[in-house]
Order: structure tokens, then C-alpha cells, then sequence
């Protein structure tokens, strides 16, 4: 055998060992620049990578997740609904998903729970251009907003309504795919849409080049959970250690990057092909940090969640009818596992 074969094969044994040890689902273990021995890690997102997903491509590259030995993959997702699915299936070891959904998929039997929600104050809002002159909950009256029939925002919307003194036939909700709200607004076919204030908003402002103002949920009678970490009940009773280590990494790489805004935008950059504009990344993220607690959480660690926080949110969902047969909260939220402080 030649000098040169030899230090070709030797070169080869590394790799070799490497993609036996990660295995056909990615899991399994990669070593750290100082030989430290890390769990492969997948994290499927809710969506597209925008603004809200900051802290998790900050905590990578700050080297927050390899210090609770943690390789970290970060995988788009298609919506939550199927992110929930996907974990639950063991598809993917964590998953970034809505509350709304953790609770219908849950209610359905799929097999996962939550490691603590991140946006405690929903980021639920209608969206419009200033332009509509719309400056309260009853100036909607007689409008036509975008909304899409079956998701948590068009099920919650007629509860925000209800507390604002409005019914359900003093505004029109038209049925709108997902991706198509935005160009109905710009477009003049409906005055707004329902959408979350850190993502649609600050997109469908930097398309149009026109402010948008919102009317929040939150601030007029109606909060409830938004997005959280998730894990499936598989990883939760074979590998506990590693869900406690994920929820504090997360909670950590929240606070570092709510420390330094503008660093865990501009880590996102090359994280996707949809990636927005750098300045709306960083309006979306900005709006996020307004949405990580509730006043029985503010001080405490970013992912600290409440019983009380969690029951209300259930009852929202109950009401709304994307709950069926509510349970305990126990059943949703795993808090021994979750992010403490």
C-alpha cells in the first residue's frame, strides 16, 4: 500500500465513524473542538426561519448549545400543526410549535408535550396600514379582514370580538390562504388580516412601504400562549437529561440574545433562502422580546411557565372550540422537565 492510500483511508476513518454514530434520523453524537462528546440534536421550526427564531441560530453560534452538550440542527418547518406532528412521531427530536396546536394535537392523541412556552403574550393581532384610520377594536365594524377558516387565529377571533363588544356579523372574514393575506391587504381586497405582530406585520410594511399598526389581542381583553418548545413523550421517558438540557439551553440563548438584539439578527444570516430582509428580522424580533412573559412570569427566566398561565390558555382554546376535551394541564406541560429560574 502507498504512503498517499494510507493517508487517504486514515482520513476516511473519522468520517466514517461519524456518520455510523449519527445513524439514519440524525441522532446520535459528534465531539466539540475540544473533544467534548455532544448529542445530535434536530429542531424543527414552526416555519420558515423569521425574526422570532433569533435566539436559536444566536445560541449556536455563541456555543450555548455545545455547553449543554448539544449539537444542534435547525430544520424549517411547514406550520405548526405539522411540526407538533412530526415530534410527536419522533421525526424530529424538538420542535418549535404554537400552543394552539400542542393543545389540538394532544386532544387528538398524538404522543408529545410542551418544555415550556417562550411567547407567553400572544403575538395574535389584526394587522392593517395606518392609512385605514382604524384606532380601536370597534372601528372594525363593517370591514373585511383576511383570515384563514380552521387556524387559532380565526377560532380565537370571534372570542376577541365578543370582548370588545362586537359580534361575528360586524366583520367579514374572508378565507385566505396563509401565504396570500399579505396580497390581499396591499392589494385593497380586505382592509386587514389576522396575523401575528412578529411576523406578518413587519413583512407586508416593508413590501408596501407603508406603516402597519395592529390591534393585539393582548391589549384588549384576550391572552393566551403562543410558541414553545416541544418534545415527544419518547424523548421525555428515555431521554429526560437531554430534554432538561435542551429547555435550558433555550431558555439561555432567549436571554442572550434579548441581551444583544442586533448580534442574534445578524446570526441568522444564510439560514434560508426565505429569509426575510435583515431589517424586517430585526422589527420581528424586536416585537418578539415584547412577548416573553405574563405579569406572573416577568423577572423569571425566559420558558418559565405557570399553572394558572397554562389553564387560562386552555380555557381560550376550550371556548374557541380547538379543544375538545381539555385536560389537565400536566397532560400538556411536562414542568419538571422544563426551563427553571
Amino acid at each position: 500500500m502507498t504512503a498517499r492510500r494510507r493517508r487517504l483511508l486514515t482520513g476516511l476513518v473519522p468520517l466514517l465513524l461519524v456518520a455510523t454514530a449519527c445513524g439514519e434520523d440524525g441522532s446520535g453524537t459528534t465531539t466539540d473542538a475540544s473533544g467534548k462528546s455532544l448529542d445530535k440534536v434536530t429542531l424543527t421550526l414552526n416555519w420558515y426561519p423569521y425574526g422570532e427564531h433569533a435566539p436559536f441560530y444566536y445560541g449556536k453560534q455563541q456555543k450555548i448549545f455545545e455547553k449543554h452538550g448539544i449539537d444542534l440542527d435547525i430544520r424549517a418547518g411547514q406550520g405548526s400543526q405539522k411540526t407538533v406532528q412530526a415530534t410527536g412521531a419522533g421525526q424530529t427530536d424538538f420542535g418549535w410549535a404554537d400552543t394552539p396546536a400542542v393543545l389540538s394535537g394532544v386532544d387528538a392523541g398524538v404522543q408529545v408535550k410542551s418544555l415550556g412556552v417562550f411567547l407567553q403574550t400572544t403575538p395574535s393581532s389584526v394587522q392593517f396600514f395606518e392609512s385605514q384610520g382604524i384606532g380601536g377594536p370597534a372601528d372594525l365594524k363593517g370591514r373585511t379582514i383576511a383570515g384563514t377558516a380552521g387556524d387559532a387565529l380565526s377560532k380565537t377571533f370571534p372570542i376577541f370580538l365578543k370582548k370588545n363588544n362586537l359580534s361575528e356579523s360586524d366583520v367579514t372574514v374572508q378565507n385566505t390562504d396563509p401565504a396570500g393575506k399579505i396580497a390581499a391587504v396591499i392589494s385593497g381586497k380586505t382592509d386587514g388580516l389576522l396575523g401575528y405582530a412578529s411576523d406578518q406585520g413587519p413583512t407586508m410594511q416593508d413590501k408596501a412601504k407603508k406603516p402597519v399598526a395592529y390591534l393585539r389581542f393582548s391589549e384588549h381583553g384576550l391572552n393566551f400562549y403562543s410558541n414553545g418548545l416541544i418534545a415527544g413523550n419518547k424523548i421525555l421517558s428515555g431521554r429526560k437529561d437531554l430534554a432538561q438540557r435542551m429547555a435550558r439551553a433555550v431558555s439561555e440563548a432567549f436571554a442572550a440574545a434579548e441581551k444583544a438584539p442586533e448580534p442574534a439578527v445578524a446570526s441568522m444570516k444564510g439560514a434560508s433562502e426565505q429569509l426575510p430582509p435583515e431589517n424586517v428580522l430585526s422589527e420581528q424580533f424586536a416585537t418578539t422580546l415584547t412577548l416573553l412573559h405574563t405579569d406572573a412570569t416577568r423577572g423569571k427566566a425566559p420558558g418559565v411557565n405557570t399553572e394558572a398561565d397554562w389553564q387560562q390558555t386552555i380555557d381560550v382554546f376550550a371556548e374557541a372550540g380547538l379543544v375538545k376535551s381539555p385536560k389537565a394541564v400536566a397532560e400538556y406541560w411536562d414542568s419538571a422537565t422544563a426551563a427553571k429560574g
